[in-house]
């Protein structure tokens, strides 16, 4: 506090944390202090602050010092703008109270007191500050994903389970592609390893949501996830360099097969339902018109900027900076939940054991009751005939049994196997476009190479191809190769991954790049990787025989190394924990 009564200037770290990094937990931090220093400027936009006198005096400034002024003025109205539409267009946790009360009496002064490190650094950080304003652009993405973007996200969280988990990783992959874009206008265009780099963390979050609808299929609003995950690729806009806002209302129409179907089933229902697909909806349509506004022709990037894996580790420092709460405002954890109680008692009540009778005696008895030859038959007694149902026909109907009720014991019948490969009816070749993902199946010695043209938003899935050749031309988004025998693949460029299961001498080439190859229960693979795909992640279960053959030396001669498929793991009781490691057998 100073002399006037107001409370401390919040530093320009929390302004621009509050610009890029719009946290809840921060914002009902930073929120009161940023609306009280914005009463602050608007009573003393005629004055100036002296330093000696702890207090703002109405002299007039250098021309200089007045512009920093004015233009930190218009960030910090722009920063509440923004804090404000965050707060009123998503639903806030239950532990940031403060936002909310920030928000609906924004006149009343923060009780919180302010470190004095934040004056001292909002007045070494002003000018810097003013300098590096957040472009127009990304300042319109941001206002995209509080309004309509979060949106979806509300109705999402009101809709519950893994709708909601899944508008999570949609809000993380449009906070990534916010992240990106800032990038782009302070680096220049890196090389494909770098651009994979940067790309990888929106295309974490498309595989996220992909895999909540894969992981998911028994679950009553498994068409919803589906068509956020058909859907998702709409950001994948930024890759394009023509007409990318094209590719926006694609995924749309992609979105729409199940979304639709949402619509038509839940019409009568569930009237939330068809609100959240209409809000998924308008985020198809607010992009398509943000990137036909900004990027009419593609991302572009910074000519006289910072090398791309400069800026970006930049990036990933300060967000981790930011990402470390104040010790003064650090809350404690919540306490451990109190140990299990014992265990309840089962009260097993001992079965009376019947008497053994001379029958369960075992052979022993057998030959005890035969041994007594004609006295054998003394302990039998003589059926009156009313007890005779060969002569009392009711007797006979009233004592009838049932030969398939419950009381029989069946044992079960013996599971069928399944019939050897050679004997199954040979299915015909069948090669189609349904929707958005490319179906192969079926083919068999192919003189000829399979050949088929793909796009961003499309999917191919290769079932039971053997001694097949596939080459998919241009940029595809996911590969699936099931059940195949000596089937060869050759792709271009993929968004997401080939994914391999059940598959014998397996063969992939990459022309161009590739983020990740999964390899499930394959016998025998050959992978050949080009110099834009040396990074590719690989990742193998149950599998043996893999080698990767990758480009290298002067005359760009692949070097053939193998993966391995032998682990040695045992448990290290310093360490407490397991420890895997590779064996390798030296020859």
């Amino acid at each position: 506090m100073n002399r006037q009564g107001h409370d401390t200037v919040p530093g320009v770290s929390e302004i621009n944390r509050a610009l890029f990094v719009p946290d809840a937990p921060f914002v009902a931090q930073i929120t009161p202090s940023l609306l009280s220093f914005k009463l602050q400027f608007k009573h003393y936009s005629t004055g100036v602050f002296d330093e000696r006198a702890g207090e703002y005096m109405t002299k007039m400034a250098a021309a200089n010092n007045m512009h920093n002024l004015t233009t930190l003025i218009k960030r910090l109205e722009a920063a509440t703008s923004r804090l404000e539409d965050i707060a009123t267009s998503t639903e806030l946790p239950k532990d940031v109270p403060a936002l909310k009360q920030a928000i609906a009496s924004p006149a009343v002064e923060s009780q919180a007191p302010t470190p004095p490190q934040t004056a001292a650094a909002s007045a070494k950080t002003t000018s810097n500050q003013s300098e590096d304003p957040v472009p127009e652009s990304i300042e319109e993405f941001q206002k995209f994903i509080s309004s309509s973007v979060g949106k979806y996200v509300k109705i999402s969280t009101e809709l519950g389970g893994v709708v909601a988990k899944q508008a999570v990783e949609v809000l993380k992959g449009f906070q990534e592609q916010r992240k990106f874009l800032l990038i782009t206008t302070k680096a220049t265009k890196p090389d494909a390893s770098t651009y994979q780099t940067i790309l990888k963390p929106i295309n974490d979050a498309l595989m996220a949501v992909t895999e909540l609808k894969e992981s998911n299929r028994p679950d009553p609003m498994y068409t919803n996830l589906s068509a956020v995950a058909d859907g998702i690729m709409m950001l994948a806009w930024i890759t394009l360099d023509s007409r990318p806002h094209k590719h926006v209302e694609e995924s749309l129409s992609s979105a729409q097969f199940f979304g639709n179907r949402v619509l038509k089933e839940q019409k009568d229902k569930d009237p939330k339902q068809v609100e959240w697909v209409q809000s998924f909806y308008q985020v198809f349509s607010d992009l398509a018109e943000y990137v036909k506004q900004n990027f009419p022709s593609g991302v572009t990037w910074n000519a006289k900027g910072k090398p791309a894996g400069d800026v970006a580790k930049s990036f990933l420092q300060t967000a981790t900076a930011l990402g470390t709460p104040d010790a003064g405002g650090a809350s404690a954890p919540p306490p451990p939940p109190p140990p299990p109680g014992p265990a309840p008692m089962l009260d097993i009540k001992a079965e009376p054991v019947p008497e053994a009778s001379v029958s369960s005696g075992g052979f022993d008895a057998v030959f005890s009751e035969l041994n007594k030859g004609s006295a054998v038959t003394k302990g039998l007694r003589k059926v009156d005939k009313s007890e005779m149902t060969h002569k009392n026909p009711s007797l006979r109907a009233s004592s009838a049994t049932d030969r398939d009720g419950p009381s029989r014991g069946k044992s079960p019948a013996p599971g069928k196997k399944p019939k050897p490969e050679s004997m199954r009816v040979k299915k015909p070749a069948k090669k189609g476009l349904e929707g958005n993902k490319w179906t192969i199946e079926n083919y068999d010695r192919e003189t000829l190479p399979i050949e088929i043209e793909t796009t961003l938003t499309q999917s191919v899935l290769i079932s039971r191809c053997n001694n097949t050749t596939v080459i998919l031309k241009g940029k595809a988004n996911q590969v699936t190769v099931e059940n195949s025998t000596r089937l060869s693949l050759v792709v271009d460029t993929l968004v997401s991954t080939v994914d391999v299961v059940k598959a014998q001498n397996f063969a992939l080439q990459v022309i161009g790049t590739l983020p990740t190859v999964m390899l499930d229960q394959v016998d025998g693979g050959q992978v050949y990787f080009s110099k834009e795909s040396i990074g590719t992640r690989v990742f193998t279960s149950k599998s043996s025989g893999i080698n990767l053959n990758i480009l290298s030396g002067p005359d760009d001669d692949y070097k053939e190394v193998p993966l391995p498929s032998q682990i040695c793991s045992y448990y290290d009781e310093d360490k407490g924990d397991l420890i895997n490691e590779i064996v390798a057998h030296a020859g």
